[in-house]
């Protein structure tokens, strides 16, 4: 199918990082409203959102950046350096400020869930609807087995950093996606994808293990606004405990099983997500008029 958006290539060029980002636009769009969304650690943008982009008709604008590490964004001196994931809540505001993007809705993928969080966090009022595909921290019930669950994560890190970053994948592939249908191909891809950049996924990983020390999972989540949460069917069934428990405690929770899939689902069904994902802007919008 043809993609109903233009796509242009930008570069905000900060004094660390040259952040790369992709402007989707959509002129008979239903509406004028604004979307980021926000990949996880280690693929890019542009392989995580782009089919997914292309079966929405709300939003007129949809911005997907590259994080650190990770897709087009790079170094100024060309090198992968370490980060904590604050520093990407800051590129994003950067972004944002650079674009006047003022309100906006908001999505986020693993790592991008937990950077757009803290982001609703640190900016309520800027952040409208928002849509988590199976959110860094949000793993498991009892925060010991999130700890647990990354300190895997950080293991497989060590492998992305040295000669063995092969390994390094299929130690995270195997620890985030343990009962993930595996199909030569599609895995090939997937393994293929995390490569192009071992230590910038590797940085990613780290960061996200060492923001788990230091935050507090309860005000985080108590400071997001409208949620759509989507996990996997085939992801663990403490993940989904989890979020069933977050939806029947929170009003403004709202979670999604995507049959068929495991950790990768933006990449196996994002006809049915966008489909979901749009039904949800419309209660949402409908819920704030009334």
């Amino acid at each position: 199918m043809r993609h109903p958006f233009s796509v242009d290539r930008h570069c905000l060029k900060l004094a660390d990082q040259h952040l790369s980002y992709r402007l989707y636009h959509n002129e008979a769009a239903l509406s004028d409203r604004k979307l980021v969304l926000l990949h996880g650690a280690g693929v890019a943008g542009l392989d995580t959102w782009h089919a997914l982009t292309a079966f929405t008709q709300q939003w007129r604008w949809i911005l997907v950046p590259d994080q650190r590490g990770m897709g087009d964004t790079r170094s100024p001196d060309g090198q992968e350096h370490p980060y904590v994931v604050q520093t990407l809540v800051a590129d994003l505001e950067a972004l944002m400020d650079h674009l006047c993007w003022e309100a906006f809705d908001l999505g986020g993928y693993s790592l991008g869930g937990l950077v757009a969080m803290l982001f609703k966090q640190r900016h309520s009022a800027r952040v409208r609807k928002q849509y988590l595909l199976e959110s860094a921290i949000l793993d498991r019930p009892d925060w010991s087995s999130t700890v647990a669950l990354r300190q895997r994560y950080s293991h497989a890190a060590v492998h992305l950093s040295g000669s063995d970053a092969a390994q390094g994948i299929t130690q995270f592939l195997d620890a985030i996606s343990p009962d993930r249908k595996i199909k030569p191909e599609a895995e090939r891809m997937m393994v293929s994808r995390l490569a192009a950049r071992p230590q910038g996924f590797a940085n990613a990983l780290n960061a996200v293990t060492r923001a788990i020390n230091e935050v507090n999972r309860d005000e985080i989540v108590a400071a997001q606004g409208d949620v759509s949460s989507y996990v996997g069917g085939r992801s663990v069934d403490p993940m989904h405990q989890y979020h069933r428990h977050l939806a029947e405690r929170l009003p403004n929770w709202h979670y999604f099983l995507v049959a068929g899939t495991d950790h990768s689902l933006p990449f196996q069904k994002p006809r049915q997500i966008a489909a979901s994902m749009q039904a949800e802007l419309l209660r949402y919008m409908e819920s704030a008029d009334t």
